[in-house]
């Protein structure tokens, strides 16, 4: 099955109120051109982003998720680190935006279990903390555990370097961190590649994400910093 569309068709699947994965590791593996496309459409609002990070601030231009922010498309961030983001935090001060924090380990098994059809897992991180707040907790062998929930989204953007037009593809680097799990977790898949070849130029033990897990497929040559 050919999968490659055009951008436009492929960020059309993306409604208002949904929640978007957007893989990536800063801006290494961001699928920048997919969230830059889902920018122009200021129509669609109410998105909430599962994210590693929120971009950098203070650049003089804005990039990722930003962008989405700037155009008040976003109602919440789900992320692990947040760190100075001026924009973000201001709008978070202002009411404007909510934040969820979650640490990284459980960010990242939260949207692998949820590609495992998996309903939830018991870990010590946050025991004590904020995180801890309103969740089920346990007592296993003594120690205190805290239930966490699958983490799923309705679309994810993802960013390989090199796919096929059946959507398998290879990854570089920590691009692989997030995108492949992402890939698992959501109702629709979008994948922006920098290079497209045909099906059968990779080699079967090469792939690291299988295209049965792969809806949509956009060849961006640039990357878009």
């Amino acid at each position: 099955m050919n999968k490659v569309v055009d951008i436009k068709t492929a960020i059309d699947q993306v409604k208002t109120g949904d929640k978007v994965m957007i893989g990536g590791f800063t801006n290494i593996g961001c699928p920048v051109n997919l969230v830059d496309e889902l920018a122009t459409r200021k129509e669609v609002k109410h998105l909430t982003t599962i994210s590693e990070d929120f971009g950098y601030s203070g650049l003089p231009y804005l990039q990722g998720p930003g962008k989405l922010l700037a155009n008040g498309q976003l109602d919440e961030i789900i992320v692990t680190f947040l760190g100075s983001h001026k924009e973000a935090n201001e709008a978070i001060s202002r009411g404007e935006l909510k934040l969820t924090l979650v640490p990284q380990g459980t960010f990242i098994e939260r949207i692998r279990i949820a590609g495992a059809g998996i309903g939830g897992f018991y870990t010590p991180t946050g025991v004590g903390t904020v995180v801890e707040e309103g969740k089920e907790t346990k007592v296993i062998d003594g120690r205190k555990y805290i239930l966490e929930m699958p983490l799923h989204a309705n679309v994810a953007l993802v960013k390989c370097h090199t796919a096929d037009r059946m959507g398998n593809a290879t990854f570089r680097y920590t691009a692989q961190n997030f995108n492949t799990m992402m890939a698992t977790a959501a109702d629709i898949v979008i994948l922006e590649c920098e290079k497209l070849v045909e099906p059968g130029e990779i080699r079967p033990d090469a792939v690291q994400l299988p295209g049965v897990f792969v809806d949509y497929v956009v060849h961006c040559e640039e990357v878009a910093f």
